[in-house]
C-alpha cells in the first residue's frame, strides 16, 4: 500500500464487527479485511443488550493491526452501525449503563401507547419515517414510561456508531444519516423535531448536535493513541448508518434505479432529492433516511435474511451444522411456490426458535407446515422476493417513475439464488456487487471529506473501476406474476 492513501472503516454490524482497511490510488479503491469479531447480543437482568466493553476492546485490537498494516500511514477512521440503538452518557462523561438491543422486548405494545399521545399521522407528517417499534424514539419511550433511572443520569444520547467515535476521541455529535433513523428528526429540515419532543415528553437537551456525513469530528484521543502505539489519526464522521455507506457506494451510472442493501435486514429504495412526506408515503409506511451529499434515502425496510440466519442458527443448536451454501443449494432443488409468508410478521422479530415460528404461522393462515429445512429456506427466499416486488411498486406508486435496474449490494448477494429469484420476481435486471459495499462508501466518504473525492457520482464511478458485478436477468416471469397476484389476495 506504500503510496496509496490509506483509511480505516470500523464497520459494525448487528451480527458482526470489523476493522477494514482501504486503499485509494490512481483512482481505484482497494480493501483489506484487518479484523472481524462476533457481535451478537448478551442478556443483562432479563434484558437484551449490547456488550459494548468487549465491542470495544475489539474495535481497537482492529486498529492497532490496520495501523500496523498500514505502516502507521492512516489518512483517517470512520465509523458505521446499524440504526436506531443509542448508547447514553452521564455527567462524568462515561457510558451509564450498556445499550440496549433493539430486539428488546422493552418496545412490545409500545406503538399503541405513543398513539395515545400523538396520532400515528402526525408522527409520520413530523418524521416521514415507517413505523417500526425499534425506533430510538419508542425506545426513548419505554425508558420514559419505566421511569429509567439511566435516562435520568443522561447528559448526551449518541447512537452507535457516533458513541464508539466519541469514545475514539472524545467528541459527541450526531452525525445525519444515523440520527434520521430515529424518527425524531424532521427529514425536511434535517434537525431535531420540536414537536415529537413535546408531545411524547422525551428530553430533548440529551440529544447531540447533528453534524453532516464527511464531517472530520475530531482526532484520536491521545490515551487511544498511546494504548495502541499511533499517531492521533483523524476521526470522520462518515454517513455513520450503514446503509448510508452501502447506498453511497452503490455503482449506479444514469437511468431509473433502486437499491437494495441486503443482510440480516433488506433496505430497499430509491435516492431522491428531498424528503417526499404525503398521504401515499404514509400509507405506504415508507422512510425517509439521510443520505450523503443531502440526499434522502426514500426506502422501506424488509426483515431480510434473519429469518435464515434464525433458522440456521436453530438447527445448529440441534445438532445440524449445513452451512448458508448447503441451506441454499437444498432449497433450489426444492418444490417451488410450496407455501408464502409474511417476512416482515411482528413474530418473527426476536430471536428465538425461528422454525417453530414460522411452522405456527403457516397453521394459522391455513398452510401445511413443512418439516425439511430445503424447503423452507426455499419459502423464505420465495417470499422475500415476492415482497420485494410489492415495495417496488410501492416505490413506482410513490415516486410517479419506472425502475429500470435494482442494484443489490451487501453480503446477501452471496446468496445467488434470492437474488435470480428478485430478477424473476421483479420483471427487471438485477446487477450485484460490491458485497463489501459498506466499508467501502465508508472508506470513500472519508476520502471525499480529506478532499480526494469531490462528490457522490466520482464515489460511484472509484467503485464501477474497482469491483466486478454480477447481472442477473428475469425467468420465468409470467409464472412469479401469477403467484405475486395469489399472495395478494391471501
Amino acid at each position: 500500500m506504500a503510496g496509496a492513501r490509506n483509511y480505516m472503516a470500523v464497520d459494525l454490524g448487528a451480527e458482526s464487527g470489523r476493522v477494514m482497511l482501504g486503499s485509494l490510488s490512481g483512482g481505484t479503491v482497494s480493501l483489506r479485511e484487518i479484523h472481524r469479531f462476533g457481535n451478537g447480543p448478551i442478556k443483562q437482568d432479563g434484558s437484551l443488550r449490547w456488550d459494548f466493553e468487549r465491542q470495544f476492546s475489539e474495535v481497537k485490537v482492529g486498529i492497532g493491526k490496520a495501523v500496523n498494516e498500514a505502516g502507521g500511514k492512516v489518512n483517517g477512521i470512520g465509523v458505521d452501525s446499524w440504526g436506531v440503538d443509542f448508547g447514553l452518557i452521564g455527567a462524568d462523561g462515561k457510558l451509564v449503563e450498556n445499550p440496549y438491543h433493539y430486539r428488546d422486548s422493552r418496545t412490545d405494545g409500545i406503538l399503541e401507547k405513543a398513539f395515545k399521545l400523538m396520532p400515528k399521522r402526525d408522527i409520520y407528517m413530523n418524521t416521514g419515517i415507517q413505523f417500526m417499534q425499534i425506533n430510538s424514539v419508542y425506545q426513548l419511550l419505554a425508558m420514559r414510561l419505566a421511569n429509567s433511572s439511566a435516562l435520568a443520569k443522561t447528559k448526551r444520547l449518541l447512537f452507535i456508531g457516533d458513541f464508539f467515535s466519541y469514545y475514539l476521541c472524545g467528541h459527541d455529535f450526531g452525525e445525519y444519516t444515523l440520527a434520521s433513523t430515529s424518527q425524531m428528526m424532521d427529514m425536511r429540515t434535517g434537525q431535531w423535531s420540536q414537536e415529537i419532543f413535546n408531545k411524547l415528553s422525551i428530553p430533548k437537551d440529551i440529544m447531540p448536535n447533528i453534524v453532516p456525513a464527511g464531517t472530520v469530528v475530531g482526532k484520536l484521543s491521545k490515551t487511544i493513541a498511546k494504548e495502541l502505539g499511533c499517531g492521533q489519526i483523524p476521526v470522520i464522521a462518515v454517513a455513520a448508518h450503514d446503509t448510508g455507506c452501502a447506498v453511497a457506494a452503490v455503482p449506479a451510472s444514469g437511468g431509473k434505479w433502486a437499491y437494495l442493501s441486503s443482510g440480516t435486514w433488506s433496505l430497499m429504495g430509491v435516492e431522491v432529492p428531498k424528503a417526499i412526506i404525503n398521504d401515499k408515503s404514509f400509507n405506504y409506511e415508507f422512510t425517509n433516511e439521510g443520505g450523503v451529499d443531502n440526499t434522502i434515502r426514500l426506502l422501506k425496510n424488509i426483515m431480510g435474511l434473519w429469518l435464515i440466519q434464525e433458522c440456521k442458527r436453530q438447527w445448529q443448536s440441534e445438532g445440524s451444522n449445513l452451512s448458508y451454501g448447503e441451506l441454499t443449494a437444498m432449497a433450489a432443488e426444492a418444490e417451488p411456490f410450496l407455501a408464502h409468508i409474511n417476512c416482515d410478521y411482528g413474530g418473527f422479530l426476536a430471536p428465538g426458535d425461528m422454525p417453530k415460528r414460522i411452522q405456527g404461522y403457516l397453521t394459522q393462515t391455513g398452510q401445511k407446515t413443512i418439516e425439511d429445512k430445503g424447503q423452507l429456506v426455499r419459502v423464505i427466499l420465495e417470499s422475500l422476493a415476492l415482497k420485494y416486488k410489492h415495495v417496488m411498486s410501492a416505490i413506482e406508486d410513490i415516486t410517479g417513475q419506472r425502475i429500470e435496474v435494482l442494484h443489490i449490494v451487501g453480503g446477501g448477494i452471496q446468496n445467488e439464488l434470492l437474488c435470480q429469484f428478485a430478477a424473476n420476481s421483479l420483471g427487471k435486471k438485477v446487477i450485484t456487487g460490491p458485497i463489501e459495499a459498506t466499508a467501502i462508501g465508508n472508506i470513500l466518504i472519508q476520502a471525499k471529506a480529506a478532499g480526494e473525492i469531490k462528490n457522490l457520482e466520482q464515489v460511484r464511478e472509484i467503485v464501477r473501476r474497482s469491483f466486478e458485478m454480477k447481472e442477473y436477468q428475469p425467468r420465468e416471469v409470467d409464472v412469479w406474476e401469477e403467484r405475486y397476484r395469489k399472495t395478494q389476495k391471501a
